[in-house]
């Protein structure tokens, strides 16, 4: 059986806000990389409502993720060097 390449392939998008809050130690830091009111003003996992709702606010979302697996990777190559 094939994998899929697609690193979002099977991750749900309360698994990705999760991760990038926790990348960006926390909402406040998020929001300044994603510039979505969800995530500015009272942000909150409630988050997903409105991101499953907006393609273009889950898009961006999904695109900052697949920058944050590029870092990580960046990173763990550094590390082991």
């Amino acid at each position: 059986m094939e994998q899929s390449k697609d690193p979002l392939h099977g991750k749900r998008l309360d698994t990705i806000l999760e991760e990038l809050v926790e990348y960006y130690n926390g909402f406040e830091k998020l929001g300044e990389q994603i510039n979505i009111k969800c995530f500015t003003d009272n942000p909150s996992i409630s988050s997903l409502k409105f991101l499953r709702k907006t393609d273009w606010a889950r898009a961006k979302v999904e695109s900052l993720y697949l920058f944050v697996l590029r870092q990580k990777k960046k990173d763990q190559t550094r590390n082991k060097n």
